[in-house]
């Protein structure tokens, strides 16, 4: 897959193409559809299927400080992107200069002379232009006037973990802030997850027997609720079963929130400064303080059990 920043990474040569355009966050099973739409429709007319997004997300310059929570960093996103089958990915730096594009602008700028636009696959509610002024609508009517298709492509609504509501970022954002991992799951279409570098903390792991990888998570990645959570922390393509902490450490009277992962049963892991990644499988249960070190061990032996039992029951059914 070709990774382009920039309209200026084009290809000067470059040829018709199918588009999709969004900020794509998480590339969550709504995405997936629409992704895929492009691609099957790329695949059909014989030309590159393209998706357009944005870096930093649009809110950040048009509302400074009201950045949601990442679902997944762009790195991420190419890597699922490309899972799908897209021939190209052109991240757009979105500027406040950018943002004072007019709908019409942004249609001739972007896909008609850089992209060559043949067919453009969007969802319902795509957006997009100065204020937000362009919609559907809006792409399908110029594209009479610029030879282009324009197939808007309806959301499944699942009832499980959204009550009804449609395949959304802001749906799974609000499921893993509460630690419905299952739920975030059912809409991402795999276990999040998180990363960042291995960081020293306390070593308080260390010192009660489970020594944990503080993770430094990606600044904006949407972290999961406090807790205690089964799931994976993988390191040097190694995928470890782990009980996972989110919190301040209330047991200790901490103040920073942190990421911890214990990998269950290795030892000897020395993973300071090496890029990790947590996905969280299942909440298991909320931070407590307990009365004594005792009973903060027996909490850790339970947590490691049912994180490791989890775990395994998850493989297992996966790899039938």
């Amino acid at each position: 897959m070709q990774r382009w920043r920039g309209l200026e990474d084009i290809p000067q040569d470059w040829g018709r193409s199918v588009v999709t355009i969004g900020s794509y966050d998480g590339v969550h099973r709504g995405h997936q559809l629409i992704i895929g739409r492009a691609v099957t429709r790329a695949r059909e007319l014989g030309v590159p299927a393209v998706v357009v997004t944005f870096d930093p997300h649009p809110s950040e310059v048009v509302r400074p400080g009201s950045h949601p929570p990442l679902l997944a960093p762009h790195h991420r996103r190419a890597e699922l992107m490309e899972g799908l089958g897209v021939d190209a990915l052109l991240i757009l730096p979105f500027t406040a200069e950018f943002s004072q594009l007019s709908p019409a602008d942004f249609i001739v700028k972007v896909l008609v002379d850089k992209l060559h636009a043949r067919a453009v696959i969007e969802g319902p509610n795509f957006r997009f232009g100065h204020r937000a002024a362009g919609d559907v609508d809006f792409l399908r009517e110029l594209g009479t006037t610029y030879d282009y298709d324009v197939e808007v492509i309806d959301l499944v609504v699942r009832g499980t973990a959204g009550g009804g509501e449609a395949f959304s970022s802001t749906l799974a954002r609000r499921l893993v802030a509460a630690g419905d991992m299952a739920g975030a799951a059912e809409i991402l279409g795999r276990p999040h997850r998180v990363e960042g570098v291995v960081v020293r903390g306390a070593q308080r792991g260390r010192e009660l027997g489970y020594p944990t990888a503080n993770v430094e998570t990606l600044p904006h990645t949407a972290v999961p609720a406090d807790g205690v959570y089964a799931g994976w922390l993988t390191a040097n393509g190694e995928r470890m079963p782990a009980a996972i902490s989110v919190g301040t450490n209330p047991q200790f009277d901490g103040t920073e929130r942190t990421v911890e992962a214990y990998a269950i049963d290795r030892v000897g892991l020395d993973l300071y400064g090496l890029h990790v990644t947590v996905d969280f499988l299942a909440y298991v249960r909320g931070m407590a303080k307990f009365e004594s070190l005792e009973g903060l061990l027996e909490a850790i032996a339970d947590d490691v059990k049912q994180a490791r039992a989890l775990t395994e029951a998850h493989d297992a059914a996966t790899a039938g």
